[in-house]
């Protein structure tokens, strides 16, 4: 059966998973769903339907405006591989727009992995302050300032699901242990079927998320 994901990226600055999981409204609403972690500091669901993917959104839109960075759709109707943006996500279900009318306007995020910092942070050296004997020391170049999706000493009830990673986010077998993070989102249009390089760092990947004209800001 084809179903229709929805993922909330968190703010860097929560832990989206905590502030989700700890309040009874949003668990509430997450509860009948397995919970899935594409992205570093993320939880996605799968749903039935497009309709039902809005109507997600909406049920969580207080907790989306205060802890959510970006909100992505995907529909396998659309493209197996692309995401949508929330907007254009709804504009296709109210049928404002069709399907075949999008994947023109872009926004491109890199994906940016654990060993992508630690090869960025060498190659920058410490931060200002650290001593470089005591970087030189430390395990797997886990410099000061490393994100965790880990809330430190708290403890939340997790919705009804699938067998849980350490985070309490089911693992799907197409998805790495190690978690990307997407950075510096490049905007950017299609032509004649192909995509310009994202060229704002060095990634190993790349996440591709198609938006409506109004949100294109090249």
């Amino acid at each position: 059966m084809n179903v229709t994901r929805v993922c909330f990226v968190g703010d860097e600055d929560v832990t989206l998973r905590y502030e989700l999981l700890s309040r009874e409204t949003s668990r509430d609403a997450l509860s009948t769903y397995d919970l899935h972690r594409p992205f570093e500091n993320s939880i996605a669901v799968d749903t039935v339907s497009l309709g039902a993917a809005i109507s997600l959104c909406n049920d969580l839109q207080w907790y989306v405006v205060r802890f959510v960075d970006t909100v992505l759709v995907q529909d396998p109707s659309v493209s197996e591989t692309e995401w949508l943006s929330r907007p254009l996500a709804r504009a296709l279900r109210n049928d404002e727009i069709a399907s075949t009318e999008t994947g023109e306007y872009l926004k491109v995020y890199g994906v940016e992995f654990p060993e992508d910092r630690r090869e960025r942070e060498r190659a920058e050296g410490p931060p200002a302050g650290v001593d470089p004997d005591l970087v030189d020391g430390l395990t797997g170049g886990d410099l000061v300032g490393t994100t965790t999706d880990q809330p430190d000493e708290e403890t939340v009830h997790e919705p009804a699901g699938g067998a849980s990673g350490p985070d309490g986010a089911t693992d799907r077998p197409d998805e790495p242990a190690d978690r990307g993070r997407l950075v510096e989102p490049l905007y950017v249009s299609r032509t004649d079927g192909e995509i310009p390089e994202y060229d704002l760092r060095d990634v190993s990947e790349t996440v591709v998320v198609r938006l409506t004209e109004d949100e294109y800001a090249p």
